[in-house]
């Protein structure tokens, strides 16, 4: 929308018509689409479809736009940097920071919201969700402003994030713990912590922030690794895995946002580990001193099944690695202590009990344990039975560790059509939010423009999640 030069007797203004917009949609005329979920990628997907003129309306349980940045631990900070991190349209300034800060995402995709135009419903949480086969529509309750609402849209967009929902594990004794215990997606941060025995169970991109920001407040910190983990130091990565495509020096030689997206989907991910092995085999002999301190201190370090690193586990199994920004050398010199190749045998009181039968003090337990498949959220909105046909989203099936086979080619049931008619997953990181919003966004457009959208072969179900 914008102002209309000429005159005319009553005709309303830009603010007008967005008023009135945003008081029909969803009562008097309902959303083609509806998008559960209003982080980056429900707004990068909401901002194609409003170009394209698909009616949307995206959900979003938390008060603001950007509040699934800002209500995360303290010192989260974006890992990617930023020409890797643009959203759909409006780049972020020349003077913005390599690594951004949660909070100042946080307030981008607030204003990404408002200069763009998205109807978007904040403090709204869906409750309930189910398909009509015969009239090809959903049926969608959401709890807004203390009432309930019904929605009524063709196609609905599950963009509640990447990872899904959190892993809390049941460890014996949980409920007997007399001090602070939460996973990490609900920690506060560091500040009540000082001088308090901080225990943070895991060691992956979460475990080390939380881990370093918790010293730096002046907490006595553990971490507890369970299982081997990769490492990739930022610096390294961006020179030598991202610099050739999402740098100031790409810009330079002609590499927009564009072409390098173009580019690095270019590669199948069929043969994807052959480019990435060699990559991480350059970075681990750069950094040689770094993973030599680290074996020392005690850290278990692997660079994927097949030494292919950090982005081939993230595509297969989204998990199992930390960029390093600082957290590893806390380790190297002793000042983050760690308890690797050890499990949690019992919770007590004022403890962590290990299953090597060393016991570790403890005010604060951290659960530092990742996330399940996306479709725990279709299982709770929907139900069991749809969260199963559609079957486990993201990996490849490349037979690897948490990414069972068989090879499927893509990514499972990431923006494509599912095995549930008219239910699409949407996550991943900045990039990917940006970059396959695009395709998503274009299935809708033509399914709402009445095109033929034949669907020549549907992912078999072979890992329900």
């Amino acid at each position: 929308m914008g102002a209309k030069h000429g005159s005319g007797k009553n005709r309303p203004t830009w603010k007008e018509e967005r008023e009135k917009e945003a008081a029909e949609l969803g009562f008097k005329t309902q959303p083609y689409t509806l998008i559960i979920g209003g982080g980056q990628g429900g707004i990068a997907l909401g901002a194609r479809l409003r170009q394209l003129g698909v009616p949307t309306i995206i959900v979003e349980k938390n008060e603001r736009a950007g509040d699934s940045w800002r209500k995360r631990y303290k010192s989260l900070c974006l890992h990617d940097p930023v020409w890797y991190d643009h959203l759909p349209y409006i780049d972020f300034p020349k003077n913005w920071p390599v690594f951004s800060p949660k909070d100042k995402i946080g307030d981008w995709l607030e204003m990404y919201t408002k200069v763009m135009e998205l109807n978007y419903w904040s403090s709204t949480e869906a409750k309930s969700a189910s398909y009509d086969d015969k009239t090809k529509e959903w049926t969608v309750v959401v709890r807004r402003d203390g009432k309930d609402i019904t929605l009524k849209p063709k196609q609905l967009v599950l963009a509640t994030g990447q990872s899904g929902k959190a892993n809390l594990p049941k460890f014996k004794g949980m409920e007997t713990f007399k001090g602070d215990q939460h996973h990490s997606s609900k920690h506060p941060g560091p500040d009540d912590y000082a001088g308090k025995r901080a225990v943070v169970i895991g060691s992956n991109n979460s475990a080390h922030d939380i881990a370093a920001a918790l010293w730096e407040a002046g907490a006595d910190v553990t971490m507890v690794q369970r299982s081997s983990t990769h490492i990739s130091r930022s610096d390294t990565l961006m020179e030598i895995g991202l610099g050739s495509l999402y740098s100031e020096q790409a810009l330079q030689n002609g590499i927009t946002t564009a072409k390098a997206d173009l580019i690095f989907a270019s590669l199948p991910y069929k043969i994807l580990h052959e480019f990435q092995i060699p990559a991480y085999a350059e970075m681990k002999k750069r950094d040689a001193a770094f993973y030599k301190g680290l074996e020392k201190a005690g850290f278990m370090l692997d660079w994927g099944d097949d030494e292919s690193g950090l982005f081939m586990k993230y595509l297969r199994r989204g998990s199992g690695y930390y960029i390093d920004v600082g957290a590893s050398q806390l380790i190297i010199d002793g000042s983050i202590k760690l308890k690797s190749g050890v499990d949690v045998e019992e919770i007590k009181q004022h403890s962590v009990l290990l299953s090597d039968g060393s016991e570790l003090p403890a005010d604060l337990i951290v659960y530092a344990t990742g996330y399940g498949s996306m479709n725990g959220w279709a299982a709770d909105l929907i139900s069991r039975e749809t969260a199963d046909k559609v079957g486990k989203c993201w990996g490849l099936g490349s037979n690897t560790t948490k990414d069972p086979g068989p090879w499927e080619g893509e990514l499972r049931n990431m923006w494509k059509p599912t095995q549930q008619e008219a239910l699409w997953f949407h996550g991943g990181n900045l990039h990917q939010s940006r970059h396959y919003s695009q395709f998503l966004s274009l299935q809708l457009k033509a399914r709402h423009a009445g095109l033929p959208t034949p669907v020549y072969g549907l992912q078999k179900v072979h890992h329900k999640g």
